[in-house]
């Protein structure tokens, strides 16, 4: 019923910047929080920058200062903006929302997107 689906992925080099961008489709009612996770290989998946329905965002410490999250709520979409990308961004980026449905619309269950590959490496 509801799909995310994640683009903008890649390789650049260090230094470089990349915009990744996650769609929401299907029966959306509502969306509430969005986020973006990364998981690196051998490593657990963390959450690197969330933001609410207002605008409210959070960010990793690791990425402060270098990532902006951002949301265009007409297009059930969220942005991930990165740049003075590291080597140790390289990861599996996964775009995840709180959303609720038409035919459910005071429930809010959580979706992920398939994940995109960013790989920082000269």
């Amino acid at each position: 019923q509801v799909q995310l689906v994640e683009s903008g992925g890649g390789l650049v080099q260090p230094g470089g910047s990349l915009r990744l961008s996650c769609a929401a489709s299907g029966s959306i009612f509502s969306i509430n929080d969005m986020r973006w996770y990364r998981q690196a290989p051998g490593k657990q998946r963390e959450l690197v920058a969330s933001i609410s329905s207002y605008g409210s965002r959070n960010y990793a410490d690791s990425v402060k200062g270098r990532f902006t999250i951002s949301r265009e709520n007409a297009k059930n979409t969220v942005f991930l903006q990165m740049n003075s990308l590291k080597s140790e961004d390289t990861a599996v980026y996964y775009c995840n929302a709180d959303i609720a449905t038409i035919g459910r619309r005071y429930i809010s269950l959580e979706y992920w997107g398939q994940g995109t590959q960013v790989t920082v490496s000269s």
